[in-house]
């Protein structure tokens, strides 16, 4: 009678879902459920929804708290100590009475709202039981006054609450391994399961703007999320009513599912113009304005692009009147200051109405998630720019699995200088703080070395993501106080050097978290957390990712990085094919896409990387790694910046040239720095310049390296 009563209850006020009854009845009789634990209601949530009784595994701590016993009666309990052997002897011996118990991995409710560690013990107890393993996902529970979130998230009264119940499995466990390495391995798959678990559980199979009406449905529309150097913050109504005015001003000067270029700076306003054409199915092109009029309008091209979206105050600010001069004479320019003079009282009124009234926005983005949301160029530091089209769902599945595995809440201010055209300043820069409730700081460029870092202290900034290059300026410029709020600092789209890692370490102290990826990615393939670090390494691979590594001659503890998953893009836009998109496809089939990449991954997942596969020399029938001669010349001038690439060469099939800024730079001093290394590792010749040529992301342009080596050598 309680139980029924408690599931009225809780049904009428929290309209508690439960999908997947189908997988807990298929599950067999001895199953372990393991869930994630959002508040003090799961235990009472899964003890009045899940069918049967099932026993719960409950730390004797919290077993022992007041408020908990009027509820034990309503289940059976297996009290244990987590970290006590024999505790999880007898839990092992019960479920080999086949019984359905439930356990909470993280052995504690989460503080952060999302995963907290995972316990090996849980792990050890589902592979010595032989028991179903059964994943649960509890969502909602954050939310409610139950939680431990509060000043973290917007905690409400009655917040839906949804239970999901995945298929049940197995964990497999290497034969072979005993003890310790065993119950660690266990642990392990045990973790990837529940991360996996919150993935496959999160809503990415739909449009960013429907994401970004749902953000403002957890976080409140008053809640700030946006501000740029105009210093006007927009909350979520302000910038769904503005993206709402924008985008019907663009509806009617351009077509269901055209690409629009975008030739536009770091801005709120910038922001607003690319979710206004996706909420009425246009497409974004994010023109790189850093290669020139020339590069632009090869993207314009190779899209398809007829309309550019530009303001007269950027291009005036930028001094980039020649190259809108140039653009100008083979697309449309469309200035924003023009398009904001036709937007009447009207328009405005009619898009705050849309913008809150529920009803106002229920036919807008409801394009299939698989519908291209944007399209970026590719850096074109080894070849000619490609066009990238990525879906809406490319872009949320990619935001979901980063939050599957790192912590981010509506406390947070990200400074965000990585340019929208390229993919990290994109989807992770922009993307993920405006849909998850975190303020993000726009800046214009990434370039102001001094005062970036005064931004960030300014702002009490807690997260921040850029390239090797960036982060190495900054550190040298900023004071050791500047980055005192920072929670995260990220590094991609290059090798972060270990000189770099080292200065944030010892000068702020901080550990920046290396990852990696591409635009084909959406962009991020691995990646280090807090939680699952590893210094050197790029991190582990995404959640729901598949990876396959191609042998390579000469090469035998690594293998060239074919990789799938939900955050694979739609496929490429060629200059030779302009407009057609070409879906992904490697030699292990459909939907795979061929990094180029050649990695280590090592027996827990990490990820090292070992060069392209363009950026590999073989002299004289041995390949040499051109990552690692830049390695080598990093370690032995620490301050210079250096690019190592390779040239014909008659004898010897290729040799290996090094550019670098160091001054009077010799091979012999290279040598004298690096004992123990083999001579065909280190450069033929050295080449000394002022500056190493990059792009605007802040890669090295190595094309353009290439063609300073052939100068500077003949």
């Amino acid at each position: 009678m309680l139980k029924k009563f408690l599931h009225s209850l809780l049904s009428l006020l929290y309209r508690v879902e439960v999908t997947g009854l189908e997988n807990y009845d298929q599950a067999g009789k001895r199953v372990l459920i393991v869930a994630n634990h959002t508040s003090f209601l799961d235990p009472l949530l899964l003890g009045v929804f899940l069918p049967d009784d099932v026993t719960f595994a409950i730390n004797t701590h919290i077993s022992e708290q007041w408020w908990i016993k009027p509820f034990l009666g309503l289940s059976k309990v297996f009290p244990m100590n987590p970290t006590h052997p024999l505790s999880l002897k007898d839990l092992i011996h019960h479920l080999q009475t086949d019984t359905k118990t439930v356990i909470f991995p993280e052995g504690r409710i989460t503080v952060t709202g999302t995963l907290m560690k995972i316990y090996d013990g849980t792990g050890m107890v589902a592979d010595k039981s032989g028991a179903a393993v059964l994943p649960v996902r509890i969502d909602g529970g954050q939310y409610t006054h139950f939680s431990r979130l509060h000043k973290i998230v917007r905690l409400r009264l009655f917040p839906k609450i949804t239970i999901k119940i995945l298929p049940a499995t197995r964990l497999v466990v290497p034969a072979e391994l005993r003890g310790k390495t065993r119950r660690q391995y266990s642990g392990r798959i045990l973790a990837n399961l529940m991360t996996e678990m919150m993935l496959s559980t999160s809503n990415y199979r739909q449009s960013i703007f429907a994401s970004l009406l749902d953000a403002r449905k957890i976080h409140g529309g008053s809640h700030i999320v946006a501000e740029g150097l105009e210093r006007r913050p927009l909350s979520y109504n302000n910038l769904i009513t503005r993206t709402l005015a924008i985008g019907n001003a663009l509806k009617q000067i351009t077509e269901t599912g055209e690409a629009v270029g975008i030739f536009l700076p770091n801005s709120t306003k910038t922001l607003c113009v690319i979710l206004g054409l996706q909420v009425h199915g246009r497409v974004p092109a994010m023109l790189n304005y850093s290669t020139g009029s020339a590069g632009m309008f090869s993207a314009c091209q190779t899209a398809k692009v007829k309309i550019v979206l530009t303001s007269r105050y950027f291009i005036e600010l930028g001094h980039l009147t020649n190259e809108a001069d140039h653009l100008a004479q083979q697309v449309k320019l469309v200035y924003l200051e023009d398009l904001a003079a036709h937007i009447s009282t009207v328009d405005k009124f009619t898009a705050w109405l849309q913008a809150r009234i529920p009803i106002g926005c229920t036919n807008l983005g409801l394009y299939s998630a698989d519908s291209p949301a944007v399209i970026l160029f590719t850096s074109g530091s080894e070849g000619v720019p490609k066009g990238v089209v990525l879906s809406h769902a490319n872009v949320l599945a990619n935001l979901k699995q980063l939050e599957a595995c790192i912590s981010f809440n509506s406390q947070d201010v990200v400074l965000n200088f990585l340019p929208m055209f390229h993919s990290f300043g994109f989807t992770v820069g922009t993307m993920l703080p405006i849909l998850n409730g975190m303020r993000v700081f726009f800046y214009p460029t990434p370039l102001h070395y001094a005062i970036i870092p005064e931004m960030a202290y300014e702002l009490h900034a807690t997260i921040m993501f850029g390239t090797n290059t960036f982060l190495a300026a900054y550190a040298k410029k900023a004071h050791a106080y500047d980055f005192f709020n920072m929670r995260y600092v990220v590094a991609g789209a290059e090798k972060l050097q270990e000189t770099t890692r080292q200065l944030w370490a010892e000068k702020f102290g901080i550990r920046v978290l290396e990852g990696y990826g591409a635009t084909e990615t959406t962009p991020i393939t691995s990646v280090n957390t807090p939680m699952y670090y590893k210094a050197g390494t790029v991190g582990r691979f995404m959640p729901a990712m598949e990876y396959k590594l191609e042998p390579i001659e000469g090469i035998d503890d690594a293998g060239r990085l074919h990789v799938k998953g939900p955050n694979i893009m739609l496929g490429y836009l060629l200059a030779d094919n302009a407009g057609v998109l070409v879906p992904p496809k490697s030699l292990y089939g459909d939907g795979w896409y061929d990094t180029g990449d050649i990695v280590h991954v090592d027996e827990e997942g990490f990820i090292s990387i070992r060069g392209r596969s363009k950026r590999f020399a073989k002299v004289a029938g041995e390949m040499v790694s051109l990552t690692a001669v830049e390695t080598l010349a990093s370690n032995a001038w620490s301050s210079a910046h250096h690019a190592a690439i390779s040239l014909p060469d008659a004898k010897k099939g290729e040799q290996v040239i090094l550019v670098t800024t160091q001054k009077q730079a010799t091979v012999q001093q290279l040598a004298d720095a690096s004992s123990g290394v083999a001579a065909i590792l280190l450069p033929k010749k050295i080449i000394v310049v002022d500056a190493i040529p990059v792009m605007a992301t802040g890669k090295t342009n190595y094309i353009a390296v290439t063609e300073l080596a052939k100068s500077k050598k003949s």
